[in-house]
């Protein structure tokens, strides 16, 4: 379960599948080998929430960590096979850890960092994990220990770790890099402002946009990060946001959707004028949830939590448009899942926090071809 302060969030795993034959939208539900033909997933081995997932170049997803439902940080990692819809176990983490950061590094390798672990409490350790070998090595340990942090890919190879709860669980405005090549980190400039549970994204003009998070406040405040120079600049005034998505559309502007407490606005950074501005609001206030930029350049955002809870409700973003649609739910309400995009177009659902705690059920979001 997420802690946020004074605040108090909820978690998440699930699995399922659905069908919209109107739209030609929706989740498909597992099934047995044989109906609905190569629509069919299965449930991950271990339910969890929290955890990491990442597409690896071999076209499978590799989900990692995460917490159980009592929250007790977890070592176990798991591959998705999109062929067969399958999970098999892989090699352990190293250290157990949730609320972590995962990122594709250019090599093929994955970058694990950080975290709650079940020791020290916030982790500075890191990992790589090897999809030839099946194995997880531990690389140079990050200068601050943190969770809740964002971790970003940048075009020189290079990973941006920014912000998050440091040892001491207190927001931290420290950023560094780690260095594939010499697997080692270094310090680089620090954020404005310190904070927790933010987003982080890459921009076509190579700086990062972190919008949000908490720092006692839910903040109301956005910074650019340019790696030529190693530094932060403030950059418009979006609205308060903890918990929401952010995400690239094909144009270049961010789109950043809901937040904490059932905030259903929506708004668009364009990153030419450094301005925000209010789009068409969600149908349902979420945080928690996930936000997928599809094939067609629409967004499909599913689940989360409101003052109910998990829900299972989705809807789809038309940056064209400016406009909402509620899509086909999915069949198990969750939050703290992750959502990936697979090479087939789908969108693979996985595990979060249900009704009744950590989920190891996924589905897949379809658009079918009419």
């Amino acid at each position: 379960m997420a802690r946020y302060s004074a605040i108090s969030t909820v978690a998440r795993p699930a699995v399922v599948l659905l069908l919209l034959f109107g739209a030609g939208l929706g989740f498909v539900y597992p099934c047995r080998a044989g109906s609905l033909q190569d629509q069919v997933t299965g449930s991950l081995n271990v339910a969890r929430e929290e955890h990491t997932a990442t597409l690896l170049p071999n076209g499978m997803v590799l989900v990692a960590g995460g917490a159980s439902t009592i929250g007790t940080p977890l070592t176990s990692a798991e591959l998705f096979d999109p062929s067969n819809g399958i999970w098999n176990a892989t090699g352990n983490l190293n250290t157990a850890r949730s609320f972590h950061s995962a990122v594709l590094l250019l090599d093929g390798k994955v970058l694990v960092a950080g975290g709650l672990d079940s020791v020290n409490g916030t982790a500075g350790s890191a990992e790589l994990y090897d999809s030839a070998t099946g194995t997880w090595a531990n690389t140079g340990a990050m200068n601050t220990p943190r969770s809740h942090h964002t971790a970003t890919l940048l075009p020189n190879g290079k990973v941006l770790v920014v912000g998050g709860d440091n040892s001491s669980l207190v927001p931290t405005a420290s950023a560094e890099l780690y260095d594939p090549s010499s697997g080692t980190w270094e310090a680089t400039g620090n954020l404005k402002t310190a904070r927790i549970d933010h987003t982080a994204t890459l921009l076509t003009n190579g700086k990062v946009l972190v919008v949000g998070g908490l720092n006692g406040v839910v903040l109301a405040s956005a910074e650019l990060y340019d790696p030529s120079s190693g530094t932060w600049s403030v950059t418009g005034n979006p609205q308060p946001r903890l918990s929401h998505t952010a995400t690239l559309l094909p144009d270049g502007r961010v789109l950043v959707a809901g937040g904490y407490n059932g905030v259903n606005t929506a708004e668009l950074y364009d990153p030419t004028t450094g301005t925000w501005t209010a789009t068409g609001s969600l149908a349902i206030g979420r945080y928690d949830h996930t936000a997928t930029l599809l094939r067609n350049g629409k967004v499909l955002v599913a689940g989360g939590s409101t003052s109910r809870g998990s829900i299972a409700d989705a809807e789809v973003f038309d940056s064209a448009t400016g406009i909402w649609t509620t899509t086909v739910s999915l069949n198990t309400a969750r939050q703290s899942h992750t959502a990936t995009m697979l090479r087939n177009g789908r969108v693979l659902i996985a595990a979060g926090e249900g009704k009744t705690g950590a989920l190891a059920s996924a589905e897949l979001f379809v658009r079918r071809k009419r």
